[in-house]
């Protein structure tokens, strides 16, 4: 039988939509609570972003053109040093217009498409780290079967399917993320266009979106998080069998780099998508959410060149060789 109550309700509902304006643009509210620091603030992620795209262009740079980085590790560190570079490039300069011109608003096509970029290469930035850490097992583990297991073509397989699954998870989602209404209000309240903040203001049901979003995150991420961290907990027992002190220094300096970036980019990801979701909050979410969009990717270069010899040495050799020709100019 017909519920008339429940079906008028839904009717008026969604004559109620229909009748609303649809939102062709949002807002991203950013740090837009510091009006008197926007200078500052700006100056500061701008010098971030220079760096960012300085230090992570050099190091694809020494991995292509230097013949003692042409080696499985640095071919990985190459492709995660060309992710960063996109990767600050996605947010940061949008970021650093708003600060300059005071405009905030982002339109509708923008917003989808900053999200899909973002997304796809947050995701393939997971799986990369997953392939690092494997080779870096493969290396300290297996040392007598790496080469032939860590093969170009192995090697090649690994990455492209890394960013392949990271455009594939996000485009299921965004072809999703697209059907939803959008009537008001269109206030984003971070500094760049991420899936649950963009859910929040749409007029459809979401909860399903919400699970889907969820199902999704663990079905691709999961397992190369897992693979992640078995690889290390294999390393750091194959290291701590190692007798003497100088095996088990040597062996560990081979991985602590990537470690720390494993670290620190897992580590303020979770703490980010775990944070409750309180108004109180959105400031600390919105912080902690730099740490892996904006401080990681300065960071990574940094880390690489001060704890590994072969790149510093790839960098005296490349100063040298410009230095000379100068001179010769």
């Amino acid at each position: 039988m017909l519920n008339i109550p429940g079906y008028m309700t839904k009717h008026m509902a969604d004559r109620d939509w229909r009748n609303q304006t649809a939102v062709t643009e949002f807002i991203l509210l950013g740090f837009g609570d510091l009006p008197e620091l926007k200078i500052l603030l700006f100056l500061m992620f701008l010098v971030i972003y220079m760096a960012t795209v300085a230090g992570n262009t050099l190091t694809v740079v020494l991995v292509v053109t230097d013949q003692q980085l042409h080696t499985p590790m640095y071919f990985f560190l190459g492709n995660l040093s060309c992710l960063e570079t996109c990767y600050t490039s996605t947010i940061l300069p949008r970021m650093l217009a708003s600060f300059m011109t005071g405009d905030k608003t982002i339109s509708f096509s923008g917003c989808f498409t900053q999200f899909f970029i973002f997304g796809s290469l947050a995701c393939t930035e997971c799986y990369l780290l997953a392939a690092m850490s494997y080779d870096r097992y493969l290396a300290i583990c297996k040392p007598l079967h790496y080469s032939t297991l860590m093969n170009t073509r192995f090697c090649l397989q690994l990455a492209a399917g890394s960013w392949l699954n990271g455009c594939l998870v996000t485009v299921v989602f965004v072809l999703f993320l697209s059907q939803l209404t959008f009537c008001g209000p269109n206030e984003i309240d971070h500094f760049y266009c991420d899936a649950l903040p963009f859910m929040e203001l749409s007029c459809s049901d979401t909860n399903w979106l919400v699970f889907f979003h969820f199902s999704l995150s663990c079905i691709f991420t999961l397992p190369p998080f897992l693979l992640t961290l078995t690889s290390y907990v294999c390393i750091i027992a194959s290291i701590l069998s190692i007798p003497s002190t100088t095996g088990r220094q040597k062996a560990f300096s081979t991985c602590s780099s990537h470690l720390i970036v494993v670290t620190i980019y897992y580590g303020t990801l979770m703490i980010v998508y775990v944070l409750p979701k309180h108004n109180t909050l959105s400031f600390l979410n919105k912080v902690l959410s730099l740490s892996y969009t904006v401080m990681t990717p300065l960071l990574n270069p940094l880390i690489y060149s001060l704890k590994n010899r072969e790149v510093k040495d790839a960098l005296s050799k490349a100063v040298s060789k410009y230095v000379a020709f100068t001179k010769t100019c």
